[in-house]
């Protein structure tokens, strides 16, 4: 039985819970665009009992109002230290809004997923609020928004190029991707009484050097200086060809110092960390929280976040993948560190031993939820690369992508006594579930691992991401060729007729991607409907900081090759893309057939509108022909085989995509 729990089992919000503790003062007070979970999947709860475990005492303002007279910020008054500042999980723009730029209906981090409560760019707002009361304490800005925000980049939503958020914020320090190994420098160097302006050389931070100031000297690194922010506002191929060495930089295990000037200063981005350690990963999430929402919320409704994750298990961090529309390497890093099975088994213990928990574990994953455990064999080899993807275009010979330490894992998680089922709901890679993809793994292993999430981890669907059907727009996300996914869905079948199961697949697919065209998605439409699958919602590509797609989006460039590479933009080209999923519905048709016949296409018009059409449209689908970034699919693929029967007539749920 769990410990009835106390108000100062949580870090204090007011000064009421600060003086519970004993507390006259603060060493560090932080400010969260989220609201206040203490659990580990939350980062400024991370950060918190980061901060905490080393002595220091700590304070948290979760969603401070900025509509008022802005006493949130000053409540809990001065910190001894510093003011810790980030916008929460998510960068707070695609908190705020959707892909086509609307404002999204429900904040999934705040009770009753009411809106409102997180100001656009927080981070920018928070630490310029704080730098306006507090002119002579240090703000340390870190969490998505800034970590993906560093350097120079495009801004969807204000369809702009921003300088680093440093400028914008009149932060002293930046903390990017994980906090923990540069959190950990940073306070034992304040501690040994080191003034907080002379910690210039600490990796995985950024700050701005005035011109006067000279540049630290460290002869274990090496310098690189990109174009500076003017010259990226003059020309956008000097942009574009910026974050070729962004990227290889911060995905390297001993990177480059980034400069970049702008202005009378330079932007001095330190490099990043090495991995982080087995042991330094368990420590991380065996930090004491309580793995609830502070109690101050206990009348104002759930929050969805946590909601999601209340009774899910995070076994690693960092994503190889190297896709090119995502953030998730630019900020966790493209090295997987991975838990140690003891420390995963004690949470699972933790959580199945809580008060309200039924038996069902909602997912044992990650960022991508089958690389667990996976690292290169040689590690001199790792050690120079600089590939942004493990896996693209091939996988890696280097890699070793045994799936048999996750298999192992999911049966010891299930052998728990309170475990009735453990389900897989993080993202699974099917590529490196294809033997013929993946060559470095014994095929044996990825059937076992297949057979095991089939029949014992997922509840009717399983979710995976081709994210297209086109070879060259493939190539550009640096996802493999569909075919793989043919092969994959061979094998699902197979197993699913053998094993008698009633199983699901759920295909997601993007559109509007850089290098897909009108025709690609006609091809997509097509073949996806020959496979069965029909679609209801569309995943509209979304360009955030940090990703090659969105510099592509921006500047009409590939960073890598600085060749023109065009993305359809307009409302225009967005919509007639999105229409091709929705060849079934009425009012698409005639566009359909006119726009196929324009391009010379008219086989791909007999794919999807043969004249002995017999798609029908399920009766009280009431889904919106409108463009969006969620995806859902219904198969109305018919019973093949004794023993195979097809359960994708049935109504689907809308899932948000992770």
């Amino acid at each position: 039985m769990q410990q009835e729990l106390q108000l100062s089992d949580w870090l204090p919000t007011t000064n009421k819970e600060v003086k519970i503790r004993g507390w006259d003062s603060l060493d560090v007070i932080i400010f969260s665009g989220d609201a206040y979970v203490d659990h580990a999947a939350f980062g400024p709860a991370t950060l918190g009992r980061i901060l905490e475990s080393y002595g220091l005492k700590v304070a948290i303002v979760p969603q401070p109002s900025v509509h008022d007279n802005l006493q949130d910020f000053e409540k809990l008054g001065k910190p001894n230290l510093f003011f810790a500042v980030t916008s929460g999980a998510m960068d707070s723009m695609v908190s705020n809004y959707t892909a086509s730029k609307r404002r999204r209906d429900k904040d999934a981090y705040t009770p009753n997923g009411d809106k409102g409560f997180r100001p656009d760019y927080a981070t920018t707002v928070y630490s310029n609020i704080l730098k306006d009361k507090f002119p002579d304490v240090p703000v340390v800005i870190g969490g998505i928004e800034a970590s993906l925000r560093r350097v120079t980049h495009y801004d969807y939503w204000s369809d702009t190029l921003k300088p680093n958020i440093l400028t914008d914020s009149k932060a002293d320090l930046l903390v990017y991707g994980m906090g923990e190994q540069p959190l950990r420098e940073l306070v034992t160097l304040l501690q040994k009484g080191a003034p907080f302006d002379s910690l210039k050389t600490i990796k995985q931070t950024a700050y701005l050097l005035e011109e006067s100031k000279e540049l630290p000297k460290n002869k274990n690194i090496e310098d690189v200086e990109i174009s500076s922010h003017e010259a990226c506002l003059k020309d956008k191929k000097t942009f574009a060809a910026n974050f070729k060495v962004i990227e290889q930089e911060s995905n390297k295990v001993f990177g480059r110092r980034i400069l970049q000037k702008i202005k009378n200063k330079t932007l001095v981005i330190n490099p990043p960390f090495p991995t982080m350690t087995e042991e330094e990963i368990d420590d991380s999430f065996e930090l004491p929280f309580t793995r609830l929402p502070h109690p101050k919320y206990n009348k104002r409704g759930p929050i969805p976040a946590y909601e999601m994750i209340k009774f899910s298990i995070n076994i690693h961090r960092g994503c190889f993948g190297g896709c090119s529309f995502c953030t998730i390497s630019a900020h966790q890093g493209k090295f997987i560190a991975s838990r140690s099975k003891e420390s995963i088994l004690k949470e699972v213990d933790k959580v199945a031993n809580m008060p309200d928990f039924k038996g069902y574990l909602s997912d044992i994953g990650g960022p991508s939820a089958n690389m667990y455990q996976m690292k290169g064999k040689v590690q001199s080899i790792c050690d120079k690369c600089v590939a942004p993807s493990c896996i693209s275009p091939v996988i890696c010979y280097n890699l070793d992508t045994s799936h048999k330490p996750l298999t192992e894992l999911y049966q010891a998680v299930d052998k728990h006594p309170k475990i009735k089922k453990s389900f897989i709901g993080s993202g699974i890679r099917h590529d490196m579930l294809v033997p013929e993809f993946n060559k470095n793994a014994d095929p044996k292993e990825l059937d076992d691992y297949t057979k095991e999430v089939m029949t014992k981890h997922i509840s009717g669907r399983l979710k995976v991401a081709p994210e297209h059907t086109s070879d060259p727009v493939l190539k550009l996300m640096r996802k493999p060729s569909f075919k793989y996914f043919h092969k994959f869905k061979e094998r699902f079948d197979k197993i699913n007729v053998k094993e008698k199961l009633k199983l699901q697949l759920i295909p997601y697919f993007i559109s509007n991607h850089p290098a897909c065209e009108v025709e690609d998605m006609a091809n997509l439409a097509a073949e996806t409907k020959d496979m069965g699958f029909q679609l209801e919602q569309v995943q509209g590509f979304t360009p955030t900081p940090m990703t090659v797609a969105t510099v592509i989006y921006y500047s009409g460039y590939h960073p890598y090759t600085l060749k023109p590479t065009r993305t359809p933009k307009t409302k225009q080209e967005k919509e007639e893309q999105h229409r091709f999923f929705f060849w079934y519905k009425k009012e698409n048709k005639q566009w359909i057939k006119n726009t196929l016949n324009k391009v010379g296409r008219s086989d791909l018009l007999q794919t999807l509108l043969p004249e002995n059409n017999t798609w029908k449209k399920n009766k009280g689908d009431k889904t919106k022909n409108t463009f969006d970034d969620t995806v859902v699919f219904k198969s109305k693929r018919k019973k093949k085989s004794k023993g195979y029967v097809s359960v994708l007539n049935k109504p689907t749920r809308k899932k948000k995509r992770r």
